[in-house]
């Protein structure tokens, strides 16, 4: 199962490709993921990135109409590939760039999520109840 440090080296690792992008289209192969992927995920297209976070497991990247909320339970992964690079199996969501590259979310087992969530990202249900972030400055001995 992907573990914080793999999600913040995922995070570090596709922020450059990302940020600054703006998004073509999002490719939904298979919606039945851990929540079925909403329609309204869609709302992305158009957007410009402008921020890859991560908050606890999960990873937020953010535009101005909203947040692609993005778990990879326990098997899921993204690549940044080409976009005429061919689909595998377990491939199930691409999030495309007007540069030509894709954003490709893989997960064997399903148990990953793709949610998109209007501002503030602080009330949504996943990410209210979570602590401070460990490499954040709001952990500290005090808060500890």
């Amino acid at each position: 199962m992907p573990e914080l440090p793999e999600v913040e080296v995922t995070k570090q690792g596709i922020s450059p490709h990302l940020v600054d992008q703006t998004v073509r289209d999002l490719v939904i192969r298979n919606a039945s993921l851990r929540w079925p992927v909403p329609d309204i995920c869609k709302n992305i297209i158009g957007q410009t990135i402008k921020q890859v976070r991560r908050r606890a497991k999960y990873l937020l990247i953010d535009t101005d109409a909203g947040i692609t909320i993005v778990h990879f339970g326990m098997s899921g992964s993204l690549r940044i590939l080409p976009a005429n690079t061919p689909v595998e199996k377990h491939d199930h969501i691409d999030l495309v760039l007007e540069n030509g590259r894709v954003l490709r979310y893989n997960d064997p087992r399903r148990f990953g999520a793709w949610l998109w969530y209007e501002l503030p990202e602080e009330a949504h249900p996943l990410l209210v109840k979570l602590g401070p972030e460990p490499l954040s400055d709001a952990f500290n001995p005090l808060q500890l």
